[in-house]
């Protein structure tokens, strides 16, 4: 089915993505990012997720209205085999914790980190990777824009940026704005992005749109690839940013 990959991949690439196993923490962002690494030619994912679809979830995430109260996992895993059915897809209806992430990772070659800040299990679920020398990938939705960080052994943390979950999107994006900013990028839409949320009478999930997921998951699938065809990779501090 990856006939139409030839010439930007290569037949010995594309057997080394085939094998390479991700595991996808985090099916919301994740599901946009787990279907076009699949297309690629990515075959091996585990899915981990406890979320269940939601109505919200649907101006940017792969489900659809006949999804919502099923478990992501289930619903994207079922999505990859219809797209190829050779996949070796595993899915786990489950939250990442402390007592199952280091059993979890055990034989990962990438993971991508698309869990919620609602505690500290991000940042141990880096940690747990690094020390198996995994690398991990964190995509972000900016609306008309996306980011991803990438960690290994040789990069910066994410306490690089806070040690604390309690907002952390918003921490990370302060962060982008301001290296965007020493670097000539005129930031200055986000920044007005940023202010208008931080000004909301209430707090709720930040605001995200279709265009950025779809970025992110053209970025994560490059990445990926450079990963697996041993291609160098922009390390935390560093990110990879893209806009419309």
């Amino acid at each position: 089915m990856y006939s139409r990959n030839r010439i930007y991949i290569s037949s010995d690439e594309q057997k080394k993505m085939r094998d390479f196993h991700i595991l996808l923490a985090g099916a919301g962002l994740g599901s946009v990012i787990a279907e076009c690494a699949l297309r690629m030619g990515f075959e091996k994912i585990t899915i981990i997720d406890g979320d269940v679809v939601e109505e919200s979830n649907l101006n940017r995430q792969n489900y659809t209205q006949q999804d919502i109260g099923m478990p992501k996992a289930e619903v994207l895993k079922k999505r990859l085999l219809s797209i190829n059915s050779n996949a070796k897809i595993t899915a786990h209806h489950q939250y990442l914790t402390n007592d199952n992430i280091e059993f979890l990772v055990q034989g990962i070659d990438v993971a991508i980190n698309a869990i919620d800040f609602t505690s500290e299990v991000p940042f141990e679920f880096d940690q747990a990777c690094v020390k198996q020398n995994i690398p991990a990938l964190h995509p972000y939705n900016l609306g008309w824009a996306s980011c991803v960080f990438v960690v290994n052994k040789r990069s910066e943390n994410l306490t690089y940026i806070s040690n604390d979950p309690d907002r952390f999107e918003l921490k990370f994006v302060d962060y982008i704005i301001k290296q965007l900013t020493l670097e000539g990028y005129n930031a200055q839409w986000l920044s007005q992005v940023v202010q208008t949320y931080k000004n909301e009478a209430i707090i709720q999930s930040p605001p995200q749109l279709a265009v950025a997921s779809w970025i992110v998951a053209g970025l994560c699938a490059d990445i990926l690839f450079r990963l697996v065809t041993g291609k160098q990779v922009k390390l935390l501090p560093d990110f990879y940013f893209k806009t419309i």
